[in-house]
Formats: C-alpha cells, structure tokens, sequence
C-alpha cells in the first residue's frame, strides 16, 4: 500500500506542475494581447464618453488620427485636470481603431490595465483618462 500511495503522490505532483505551467502559459498570452478568439471581435470606430464631469455622452468618431487631451490644439479636448496636454493618440489600421499613449503623465488605462504599447481596441472596452471613462462601441 505505501508504495501506491507514493505513486498516486507522484502522479498528483504531476498533475499539479502541468496545471501551473498552463496558467502561465494563459496568463502571458492574456498579458501579450490573449487569444485568436479575441482578435476576431469587431472593432469600432466611435468611442463615447459614459463618465465625465463636464462632457457624458460625447461622442467621438475615428475616422483619421486624433490626438486627444488638455490643451485647445487637442483634435479632442479632454476636460479632465488628470489628462496631459496631449494625452493619447487613437488612429485606424486595417479598419481597426489602435490607441497610442503619448508619453501621459497619469497614463492611459484600457479595461483596467496601463498602456505601455500601442493596442488595438475592441467593442466594449472601456478606456480611462483621469477621470474621463469612453467606452467602445
């Protein structure tokens, strides 16, 4: 019996360091831009603002380049005292709305996480600057 009870404590160590090495296995491919399923979302090319004190419910369309933030040269002027200058830059490729941080003091957050690269956004993502929240659509 011990020489069983070593082997099905064997074959549980295993099982344990598969099911790690699997979790970190997703957790870097979340981290470096997930799935192909989640590529295959319909990107949009409007983004509205569902929280703000000064603008809810703006609505911005992208359809060339537009650099938005605090100062009046912004294409899109951000009301937000947490929003740099010119905060973010949202532009098209391949028919996809891509969001580029400009070097923001308070950085640019989509669905939570800081932008560090370029990232494609997707429907229902919610994209924060300060305390300014647009969402996808």
């Amino acid at each position: 019996m011990p020489d069983f009870a070593a082997n099905l404590l064997k074959l549980i160590f295993i099982g344990l360091i598969y099911l790690f090495v699997w979790q970190v296995a997703r957790a870097i491919a979340s981290h470096l831009g997930g799935s192909p399923a989640r590529h295959q979302r319909t990107a949009s090319g409007e983004l509205v603002v569902v929280k703000s004190d000064t603008s809810p419910g703006l609505h911005i369309t992208v359809r060339s380049p537009l650099v938005l933030g605090r100062s009046p040269e912004a294409d899109v002027l951000l009301d937000d005292p947490y929003a740099s200058d010119f905060h973010l830059r949202l532009g098209l490729t391949e028919g996809q709305v891509v969001l580029s941080d400009l070097g923001s003091t308070n950085g640019t957050y989509v669905n939570g996480r800081r932008v560090v690269t370029p990232l494609t956004l997707r429907r229902g993502d919610a994209v924060q600057v300060g305390k300014t929240v647009m969402e996808v659509r």
